[in-house]
């Protein structure tokens, strides 16, 4: 498990750096430049490039930024705060998004959890037609149908929550944007744990646990919802990237200062620090969630984690 581990660890060392050559390739091309101001003269304009190393070849300038990156220099905002750290930037931005998306996974994941095994453990039944419905709503509608929704009864005509974000009151404000991150996680999770269930209760080591007396909740925990949980933690993860980066509808809808608003107007007004920065930070997120996955499956299931190791022997 530890070969497979240092594997997979290097493996997503050079994918992160492959991504950032092609990042820098695919900026270096675009048309345009971060200092497209009509005022600027062609003199000034290339003294800004010399200023910021932007007149090197690609290559110096790619091996530099890694080498900054990994003192955790992502550089300075060309555009949107002018010399400013893009460590700074993301210092009160980052923070937000990652708390209002690890809320909206957690309540999703449970939520989602608990009304995929009602559903499964009441086949065909009332209870499963209901959850039927909400998952097909939650990947159905948008999210942000169920922010407009939530905004106009619990926060304009009952007042409970605030319409906009507030710093003043993160988690209450937080609430209304969390809720409507999660119902498609909620749907999704829901849906894929009925189905799943529903397949491990109608197999024969399901009834041998049941012939061996096991029942109740240990039967539900320990063998029917632990043996369902692969397909349902892979389905997961790339949900938690997105969460968890935020989302930009939903910040704009709550005035969120997050990382997905500063994303758009990073690529709007070519600010490539805070675009090569942030594509970083989602990429190395998504790498970093897969391996987590990949450590699960051989929790879940040992059968996985020995396969692993024989074929890396």
């Amino acid at each position: 498990m530890k070969k497979y581990l240092f594997k997979r660890i290097c493996i997503a060392v050079l994918t992160l750096l492959a991504i950032l050559l092609v990042l820098f390739l695919m900026l270096e091309f675009m048309p345009g430049s971060p200092f497209n101001d009509e005022k600027l003269t062609v003199d000034q304009i290339a003294i800004l490039n010399a200023k910021y190393g932007l007149d090197q070849p690609i290559y110096i300038r790619f091996f530099n930024y890694v080498k900054n990156m990994l003192t955790g220099d992502f550089g300075v905002s060309y555009t949107i705060a002018k010399n400013t750290p893009i460590s700074t930037l993301l210092q009160t931005r980052l923070p937000i998004s990652l708390k209002i998306g690890g809320q909206a996974v957690l309540l999703g994941t449970i939520v989602g959890l608990i009304l995929g095994i009602i559903a499964a453990l009441n086949h065909n039944k009332i209870w499963d037609t209901i959850t039927t419905i909400i998952s097909v709503l939650g990947v159905s509608l948008p999210s942000y149908v169920f922010a407009l929704a939530l905004s106009y009864s619990l926060g304009f005509k009952l007042k409970w929550f605030p319409l906009l974000y507030s710093v003043e009151a993160p988690f209450k404000s937080s609430v209304l944007p969390t809720i409507a991150l999660c119902m498609f996680t909620i749907a999704t999770i829901a849906r894929f744990t009925r189905t799943e269930m529903i397949e491990v209760i109608d197999s024969d080591y399901i009834l041998l646990a049941e012939s061996k007396g096991i029942k109740g909740t240990k039967l539900i925990v320990r063998h029917e919802l632990r043996n369902a949980l692969i397909p349902i933690i892979t389905v997961l993860a790339p949900l938690v990237v997105g969460l968890m980066t935020g989302s930009l509808v939903i910040e704009k809808i709550f005035s969120i200062p997050g990382i997905g608003s500063l994303l758009v107007t990073a690529i709007q007004s070519n600010d490539y620090n805070v675009i090569m920065a942030l594509a970083f930070i989602y990429s190395a997120m998504y790498i970093g969630i897969m391996l987590v996955v990949d450590i699960l499956y051989g929790v879940i299931d040992p059968r996985i984690r020995l396969a692993k190791e024989d074929s890396h022997e």
